[in-house]
């Protein structure tokens, strides 16, 4: 049996005499923690308790953060991680924050915790002791853990030599398949839905006996926030989530609800908690969920279903170099199978090869360069080249495509193991621009995607879907992206959409203008034209022509851009002038808000702004996206307008208009009775949320590489 000894702060069971550890060595592993609760933790608020959450930390990235427990010295939170870790030789480094409302949160205590000293595949049970740098000898109480190291590195090795001995003897007679592979890398295993329904007599947090409610859910890091409903305790929010599946036995979704309240602290108003583990899979569940620490009930549809690969492999071994392979792909995908698995549209495969000419971010003049890549809500990553502005990865991510508008985000960050990443460079790709199997160089921009920014990194991409699928999922609401940092209060953006705003007004002015020129008769002929159009279409007026108008006007644009004439390049070269000092901007916001802490102070002046803010963004992007349809700025879009224009002038031409009206009433009617647990949405708004606006246009700009050679090629050419 095991016993206990205590070193560097840190209690750990060790393993008797007759085992021994098996030599560290880099290669993968699987770090199973459950953090299990806090003892006799530090004091960090006036009414003598702490609101703890825990951080973990590896090579200086955050590679998880717990719940937080309010008002407890005590904490338990029995949650569980599953890590890949690349190297024994970086430490698990845990800290313990307090968590403040709208302040920097406290520092409550960190251990490290040594992986070279834990067993393998054994589950040991750990307690650390937390300290202060600064003040060693103080107590700040310990953690409980358990801790499971999983060496991964045998079966990632056999796999790949065992393939490149099948590919060296015949490609005829493959031993092993790709896929077999692939279920080995895949990172998680399956996805989590969840339907927010409505709540029913929720606890009144407000003067006026009602409350303005909302939910956060928490998954691990996943994190989502659904939207506020003011003045109710019966909120109905019919919005749907979905979380990575990362343990086969299920999981713990964490929902609390809260009250908004503007200038002020946001008021709690209960918890409940989702055990995914009871639930079977790949069929929904309708949860009515009892509010713990409040009142009131939750009602949520929870389902469970197997997910398609997502992957990290090498580059010797991707899917679509296997001729059989690819050939199940493109007929899982093909036009044939369009109606079977609607959510599953595509696969992106993405070769992120190397970069170039990346910026020093050390002080030595060198970086330590990894790459992030993200697709939706799925991110993966690849290792860290240390000491190298040329690091070459060979990575190939394979990611699943659930909405063929997505944007592929490729971003390359600076590993600094005592802070956070420091960012390199980012490109964002639209999976719609993507030319398969094209090597290609991307320069890096900055982080807001405005402007360039030093390095280029080289990428090929492969996207394979289904056009009908891709066309269908382009009607329903677009999936949300994870909560995200807090939206600021930023002069310059406020600058930047009212512009933008004031753009398309000035297009509706002057539209009303010309036409008031006609009435002016300022030209003859053309008021004479307008006469003539505005008697034969009044007279011979048909519902039909409304959407045939909208097609006419869409072919005359492709007309134009075909014949050479493309006028859009003009709306970009006006966006860019408003965006190219954006950067500066933003930093100049950033000092401003540290020296003089207005935001803290004042967070009603705060919660009006960031809704005028975005209120002006939303109606500039909508009238930016209206205009980028017609434009032919995104032909899929296009081609799909016209396909809908073409039916709706069809239905309309043949289907006298009080039948269409008579259909759509009874539909609206009687949708609720029909699907209770419908989510409202609207395709026409569903459609336009695909369209890019013009600052998006922007960001997705390729910018133009440096045609002068690269470093690797500087240096071969003075070596010769």
């Amino acid at each position: 049996m095991g016993s206990k000894s205590q070193a560097q702060g840190i209690n750990i069971v060790e393993a008797s005499n007759e085992e021994l550890h098996p030599p560290s060595k880099p290669g993968m592993y699987q770090l199973d923690i459950v953090l299990k609760k806090g003892n006799n933790l530090a004091i960090r608020d006036r009414g003598g308790t702490s609101d703890p959450y825990v951080k973990f930390k590896i090579a200086g990235k955050e590679v998880f953060r717990s719940k937080t427990i309010h008002k407890n010295l005590n904490p338990v939170w029995e949650e569980k991680v599953s890590l890949l870790v690349e190297s024994l030789r970086d430490p698990l480094y845990v800290k313990v924050f307090d968590y403040d409302f709208g302040l920097q949160d406290d520092f409550m205590g960190s251990a490290y915790l040594y992986l070279e000293s834990l067993e393998h595949q054994r589950t040991l049970d750990v307690t650390i002791e937390l300290k202060d740098p600064q003040y060693p000898n103080h107590d700040l109480g310990s953690l409980d853990l358990t801790v499971t190291l999983i060496p991964k590195e045998g079966d990632f090795r056999e796999t790949t030599m065992l393939m490149r001995r099948s590919w060296k003897r015949s490609s005829k007679h493959q031993s092993l398949r790709l896929s077999d592979f692939h279920r080995k890398a895949q990172l998680w295993r399956g996805i989590v839905s969840i339907s927010l329904i409505e709540a029913h007599n929720l606890q009144p947090m407000d003067a006026n006996g009602l409350s303005d409610p909302y939910v956060k859910f928490r998954m691990g890091h996943q994190k989502y926030k659904s939207k506020t409903i003011p003045k109710t305790l019966n909120p109905q929010w019919r919005e749907q989530f979905d979380f990575h599946l990362f343990d086969e036995q299920g999981g713990f979704i964490d929902v609390t609800v809260w009250d908004k309240d503007a200038g002020k602290k946001d008021d709690f108003m209960g918890r409940c908690q989702v055990d995914l583990s009871l639930l079977s899979k790949e069929c929904t569940h309708r949860l009515d969920m009892p509010l713990d620490e409040g009142e009131g009930t939750l009602v949520l549809l929870v389902t469970l279903t197997a997910s398609a690969a997502v992957s990290i492999a090498d580059l010797s071994v991707n899917i679509l170099d296997d001729p059989r392979e690819r050939k199940e792909i493109l007929h899982r995908y093909s036009l044939l199978r369009s109606f079977n698995n609607i959510k599953d549209v595509g696969m992106v495969q993405v070769k992120v090869i190397r970069a170039e000419g990346l910026m020093a971010a050390d002080v030595t003049g060198k970086s330590d360069p990894f790459c992030v890549v993200e697709l939706s809500n799925d991110r993966l990553q690849t290792h860290t080249v240390y000491k190298n502005l040329n690091p070459e990865w060979n990575k190939v991510f394979t990611f699943n495509v659930k909405d063929i508008h997505s944007v592929l985000e490729v971003t390359v960050y600076d590993e600094d193991r005592d802070r956070s990443a420091d960012f390199l460079g980012k490109v964002a790709i639209p999976l719609l621009n993507i030319q398969n199997g094209e090597r290609k160089a991307y320069a890096l921009k900055s982080k807001e995607l405005t402007g360039p920014t030093k390095g280029v990194i080289f990428l090929e991409i492969d996207v394979i879907y289904n056009i009908v699928k891709a066309g269908m999922r382009t009607l329903i609401p677009i999936e949300q992206k994870y909560i995200e940092e807090e939206p600021r209060v930023s002069k310059q953006m406020l600058l930047q959409n009212f512009n933008r705003m004031r753009r398309c007004i000035m297009f509706l002015i002057n539209a009303g203008c010309y036409i008031n020129s006609c009435f002016e008769w300022e030209s003859p002929q053309r008021s004479i034209c307008a006469f003539l159009l505005f008697v034969v279409v009044v007279w011979n007026f048909e519902l039909y022509m409304v959407p045939l108008v909208l097609l006419m006007l869409l072919t005359w644009n492709y007309v134009l851009i075909a014949s050479g004439k493309d006028t859009r390049q003009g709306d970009v070269q006006a966006v860019e002038d408003l965006l190219e000092d954006e950067d500066e901007d933003f930093d100049r916001d950033d000092k401003d808000s540290e020296r003089k802490g207005f935001m803290n102070k004042l967070y009603a002046i705060q919660d009006v702004c960031i809704s005028v803010q975005n209120a002006l963004d939303e109606v500039a992007s909508y009238g930016e996206r209206i205009k980028n349809t017609f434009n032919w700025t995104v032909p899929f879009l296009s081609w799909l307008a016209i396909v809908a224009l073409c039916a709706a002038t069809l239905v309309v031409y043949y289907i006298p208009i009080r039948y269409i009206v008579l259909a759509w009433g009874v539909n609206k009617f009687t949708k609720k009775l029909r699907d209770p647990y419908s989510i409202d949405n609207n395709e026409l708004l569903d459609f336009l949320s695909r369209v890019p606006s013009d600052v998006q246009v922007v960001q997705y700009q390729e910018l133009k590489v440096d045609p002068s050679p690269s470093p690797n090629k500087r240096k071969k050419n003075n070596l010769g």
